[in-house]
């Protein structure tokens, strides 16, 4: 019984995964036929602030790697932009991105390209077992954040921010406003993260040998506000800069050094000096 449950709870959930991932594709094809310049203000600036102060730089190079450090309230700010994201909790994304820094490309990597370049970009959300642990599961990759009683929460709740959001968008633009601020804004995000999972492990360039196939990506880093610069994170997965080179755009850097400016960011990790046996090139 204990097994069929299981069964049962895992399909379930790949369901509504399932679902609700083909609610917002249709949502931002919907959109299309809704184009207002202020409706596309809305999308950018909402993409800005889920892609880039959420999960760029609040999901993964603070609540992930621990990058630098903030005062409570900025992370728990921070936590809720990423909620608005739509990939999830942070107890969730970040235990399962520490589970791929522990395995990448290796047996118990949930998103590794040698699985297939699909299965790398979305297949793994809607089908994969990683994806769909139960909290138990999760719990030992994140002690910190087990132990945080609002990171539980939002965890738990994740989807509100969101719906918040929604129903506020509507009241203020309508349907223009909903359908480019939430649903095609959110399509265009999820994919660009996942490009990350996918992309940046099958095509670039690589600067370091890290011993797993990813590389540097600038158009995946442009869509990511700096995370395709993918095998300079796994050379340095601590470091909270990303881009390296002058031409390496890495706007959640930019945004890192921003909170600092205002006294809002501290401990940042910076990348270390490289031994030349480690890198692949000089460029």
């Amino acid at each position: 019984m204990g097994v069929f449950h299981h069964d049962k709870t895992f399909t379930q959930r790949v369901n509504l995964t399932a679902a609700f991932m083909a609610a917002f594709h249709a949502g931002a094809i919907a959109a299309l036929f809704f184009f207002t310049w202020k409706a596309l203000l809305v999308a950018v600036v909402l993409w800005w602030v889920a892609g880039s102060l959420g999960i760029g730089m609040g999901y993964h190079r603070l609540l992930t790697h621990r990058g630098y450090k903030t005062p409570k309230v900025v992370e728990y700010l921070l936590t809720v932009c990423g909620s608005l994201a739509l990939e999830g909790g942070p107890i969730a994304w970040v235990a399962t991105h520490r589970v791929h820094h522990q395995n990448t490309d290796k047996e118990g990597d949930p998103h590794s390209p040698r699985d297939g370049g699909l299965w790398a970009h979305m297949g793994w959300i809607v089908t994969g077992k990683a994806m769909h642990n139960s909290v138990d599961e999760l719990l030992p990759y994140v002690p910190e954040l087990r132990k945080d009683k609002f990171h539980v929460w939002i965890s738990k709740w994740h989807w509100l921010p969101l719906a918040v959001l929604a129903v506020a968008l509507f009241a203020i633009g309508g349907w223009p406003f909903v359908l480019w601020g939430i649903f095609l804004r959110t399509v265009i995000g999820l994919h660009s993260t996942w490009l990350v999972n996918s992309a940046t492990h099958m095509w670039g360039s690589r600067r370091f040998r890290t011993g797993d196939t990813s590389t540097n990506s600038f158009w995946v880093a442009m869509l990511t506000f700096g995370e395709g610069w993918h095998n300079n994170h796994h050379a340095s997965p601590q470091s909270a800069r990303h881009g390296l080179a002058w031409y390496e755009f890495d706007l959640n850097w930019y945004g890192i050094l921003m909170l600092r400016t205002l006294g809002l960011a501290r401990d940042i990790k910076y990348p270390p000096l490289r031994a030349g046996r480690d890198l692949v090139s000089n460029a």
